[in-house]
């Protein structure tokens, strides 16, 4: 049976990842091929396609009708993916985007409508609850560990990307900030853990108006902050659950969990969600200690790409797949009512929805 062919849109500092994964003796390349790249800084995109083999198509709009091309990857900077997301999928082409699925929802809209209207699948990262760590956690709330999850906490807390990342800027322009940059992986991983969300408020700041990269090769610009830069929000489920949440580049240092969920009758301390692996602590209710469960397998390690090899198989296999356009859009919506709280001082009600991926280990 014939593979689902990639292209890809960014040749940027998350591309490594993909395209070590994809090609090669990469962990998804005997799963589906890599036919061709691009990249707006030809440097970058020349780079890639030696260290890969990949073909270089000079021009995006070549790339995405490319007739070996099935599946257009975009992982170009959030302001850019919804021009890209919306040539891929009015030339007939499937789309996996990275994080956020798009900068507004009515530009995701948008890009969902014109899929359904010609039968193509949508897929959005973050995958990595796709992960050993978080399919572990998975297995333990279905199986009944902790009971029935009756709230969480989610912390993402650091001092912003500007210290180490090459290009940092776009981190803190529409679509970047905390929020749209981060809250996905602990998005992903709560829904997949607990299901849909329902209901949002929130507060959310810009602390700074400028910051400084210290970082090569821009060490010493100043960028200026669009975006607010440290947010608290509560999430209401639909099963009843609550979880508290914290975004913030604002924060030097701390002693807060990634994620926990609280159970009926127990606590999950669950991974760092932009990591495939653990490890996985559970404390039941009569236990005096906290226990590490054994991961189980497949993916502990870094495995990017597992969201699109899913979705490539999916078609070839006729099934839904996890990383799903509307668990994307769910996400999404998510992540702007807590701006939209914050900016109304309301609660926002979830408009959207979406069912808990079907999970890798049963």
């Amino acid at each position: 049976m014939a593979l689902q062919r990639i292209g890809v849109v960014g040749c940027g500092n998350i591309s490594g990842i993909y395209f070590k994964n994809l090609t090669g003796n990469g962990i998804f390349s005997k799963r589906v091929q890599v036919t061709g790249l691009t990249d707006l800084i030809p440097e970058r995109a020349e780079k890639a396609s030696k260290e890969y083999g990949i073909p270089y198509i000079k021009k995006t709009e070549d790339l995405i009708n490319s007739p070996d091309v099935d599946i257009i990857l975009n992982i170009t900077e959030p302001y850019n993916h919804y021009g890209v997301a919306i040539q891929a999928v009015k030339a007939g082409k499937h789309l996996y985007t990275e994080k956020p699925l798009c900068a507004e929802r009515g530009e995701a809209q948008e890009v969902l409508k014109v899929a359904a209207e010609k039968k193509l699948k949508v897929g959005g990262a973050p995958d990595t609850f796709l992960g050993a760590g978080i399919q572990t956690c998975r297995k333990l709330i279905d199986d009944g560990w902790i009971g029935r999850p009756v709230a969480a906490v989610a912390f993402m807390v650091n001092h912003g990307h500007e210290h180490w990342h090459p290009g940092p800027e776009f981190y803190y322009k529409k679509a970047g900030g905390p929020m749209f940059d981060m809250a996905g992986y602990y998005l992903h991983t709560l829904i997949n853990l607990i299901g849909p969300i329902t209901r949002v408020s929130g507060t959310a700041r810009k602390t700074f108006e400028t910051r400084t990269i210290t970082s090569e090769p821009l060490n010493g610009k100043v960028i200026n902050v669009d975006v607010p830069t440290h947010i608290a929000g509560t999430l209401d489920f639909a099963n009843g659950a609550v979880a508290s949440l914290i975004m913030t580049f604002d924060v030097f240092s701390h002693t807060l969990p990634n994620i926990e969920i609280y159970g009926s009758e127990g606590t999950l301390r669950v991974p760092d969600p932009n990591t495939f692996g653990g490890p996985v602590f559970v404390k039941r209710f009569r236990d005096e200690n906290w226990s590490e469960i054994p991961l189980l397998k497949p993916y502990p390690d870094n495995s990017r790409g597992l969201g699109i090899t899913d979705l490539a198989e999916s078609i070839t296999e006729g099934r839904p797949h996890r990383v799903s356009a509307e668990l994307a859009y769910h996400a999404l919506d998510v992540m702007h009512g807590i701006h939209d709280a914050s900016a109304t001082g309301k609660y926002y009600e979830v408009k959207s929805t979406c069912e808990r991926p079907e999970p890798l280990i049963k």
